[in-house]
């Protein structure tokens, strides 16, 4: 499957539940794999997962039914945060593998008829990226202005208040120019300066190394901190907030260190790029001004195509309100951006871990894991899925000494490890390592998860892993849900209910978001069979933690 070179197309003037479905692009409604290399399949022994072994397991993955697989950072990368630092955008690093790997990833994966899309990390480089130590070591030289350098204040402070996401200032001495650089993440993760235009060609030709390899679309991480204010003016303080404050910078309103306003002409240039090859493209959005920006990043048919925010992947509980609130503001009309949804990714803590009691048995964490997949599957937008969700894979607490994970190490024990959702996928159930590796991991693996590998629910017709097959071909076989409008008709205090609509088709979405049973709305037919159910969901019957869909 070679991407094609997209002819020019005129933008529509219909909303997207009244266009012919074979005129609607590949990625609109698709549900995207994320895999996670260094934990998902080591071929060579050495504990790490690697492409090779991502390849080996393509089978698998394409018959869950997904349509495409987004490869977190696999790039040259001293791994100071596991390839988001990186330090050659065009090459693989040695851990996963080689070009030639990577090339038969991309092959096999179109012979599956699986996309591939892969991470752009444009708002920073690794320190040790070349462009860098010219940048430290010459001022004057070719990549001098290339990140954002700046004199200390009068009395040797740094240019401004900012704060690291990981902790402390954004702004860390360099003696060798006598100069500030900024970072907002690690210190090992230097601001690149996204307002200059040799900058902005460079990251684009890295783009166009990878369409020419046969990549189908770059997911755009942390793209809100490409560009920050010329003036380097302070961010002010939040206000007061009953919520709990575990780094410096939640204490700010970051007003001036992203979100700026000519990250959209850049993105044009992108998404022009982009369209050359018939790609796709994801922004990853997080702050508190994310909504906004991710409309903005998605107005119109010369930005990105999607983008994805935080409102789930951090919620402290799922809630009919929640899902309410976060697709509502998303409408149909042309020219709106179209959204992206995920439950869980490799920044956040497991969702059945984080919206479920610790105590919960195991028939009602099982209830739960369906009933989340079928809301996620049935939801207006694109779908991510975290590798292990369809297994049902919690949150695993990693002792301090067994941490990677630099933020967790850094504010420890105050920020919850991002470590214990990158623990390796379990393939076997009796295997060593669960079929992982044939050494030990770099990560543990959850004390639980023997027991819910892939070759155990292979077996078990009534698994999480075969009911997320059949949920994804229900959804592949509807047009309502794959691309229709979303109209809520009841948000209670536990159910949910709203309509999805695409042509003559429409679908009712019914669940029981709590742990007890709850009554049938009323005007919902209660005697019609479900088209799909889970929870014993369906005829008037709404058990706890579940849900169906009517027609």
């Amino acid at each position: 499957m070679q991407s094609e070179r997209m002819t020019e197309q005129k933008p529509s003037s219909l909303p997207i539940s009244q266009r012919d479905p074979a005129s609607l692009p590949w990625w609109l409604g698709a549900v995207i794999y994320q895999i996670y290399p260094r934990s998902f399949a080591d071929s060579n022994g050495d504990g790490i997962g690697d492409l090779p072994g991502i390849t080996a397991h393509l089978d698998y993955v394409a018959s869950l039914g997904v349509d495409a697989i987004w490869l977190s950072p696999f790039f040259t990368s001293p791994m100071r945060d596991f390839g988001y630092d990186v330090s050659d955008y065009c090459d693989v690093d040695p851990i996963f593998g080689t070009q030639a790997d990577f090339d038969a990833l991309v092959a096999k994966a179109h012979a599956l008829g699986l996309r591939i899309i892969v991470d752009q990390v444009y708002a920073h480089t690794s320190d040790q990226h070349p462009w860098f130590v010219s940048s430290r070591n010459d001022p004057d030289g070719p990549h001098g202005d290339w990140y954002l350098w700046h004199d200390p204040k009068p009395e040797g402070s740094p240019p401004s208040n900012w704060q690291s996401v990981f902790g402390g200032p954004a702004w860390t001495w360099d003696g060798r120019r006598r100069q500030y650089y900024c970072h907002n993440f690690l210190k090992e993760q230097p601001q690149l300066a996204g307002h200059n235009p040799a900058v902005q060609q460079a990251l684009l030709d890295a783009a166009r190394f990878w369409l020419e390899r046969g990549v189908d679309g770059f997911r755009l991480d942390a793209l809100n901190f490409l560009m920050q204010d010329k003036g380097l003016r302070d961010n002010p303080p939040q206000p007061p907030s009953d919520q709990p404050r575990t780094r410096p910078f939640d204490y700010q309103r970051r007003l001036h260190n992203q979100g700026h306003r000519d990250i959209p002409k850049f993105i044009e240039r992108i998404s022009a790029l982009v369209a050359d090859y018939g790609a796709f493209t994801v922004a990853e959005i997080g702050g508190e001004d994310s909504l906004r920006e991710m409309k903005l990043y998605t107005k119109g048919e010369t930005r990105l195509n999607t983008s994805y925010g935080f409102d789930f992947l951090y919620a402290p509980a799922l809630t009919p309100a929640a899902i309410a609130a976060a697709i509502g503001q998303w409408s149909d009309r042309p020219g709106t951006g179209w959204p992206s949804w995920a439950f869980e990714n490799h920044d956040a803590p497991r969702a059945i871990s984080r919206w479920l009691p610790q105590e919960t048995d195991e028939a009602t964490r099982i209830c739960f894991a369906a009933m989340k997949m079928l809301l996620l599957l049935c939801l207006r937008g694109n779908i991510f899925l975290y590798q292990g969700e369809e297994l049902g894979l919690t949150q695993v607490e990693i002792a301090f000494e067994d941490l990677q994970d630099p933020e967790a190490i850094a504010n420890w024990p105050l920020t919850l490890s991002r470590d214990g959702a990158r623990t390796p996928m379990p393939w076997q159930g009796k295997a060593m390592y669960g079929g992982f590796s044939s050494f030990k991991p770099w990560l543990p693996l959850g004390p639980d998860h023997a027991a819910i590998a892939v070759d155990v629910q292979e077996k078990d017709f009534g698994s999480l892993l075969h009911l997320t097959r059949a949920l994804l071909a229900f959804r592949k076989a509807h047009p309502a849900i794959r691309w229709g409008t979303s109209r809520f008709r009841h948000v209670g205090e536990s159910v949910l209910l709203f309509e999805r609509r695409f042509g003559e088709e429409r679908l009712q979405c019914l669940f029981n978001m709590g742990p007890e049973d709850a009554v049938w709305p009323k005007g919902v037919p209660a005697l019609v069979e479900p088209l799909v159910s889970v929870g014993g969901a369906g005829q008037g019957k709404l058990p706890g933690y579940s849900g169906c869909v009517l027609a």
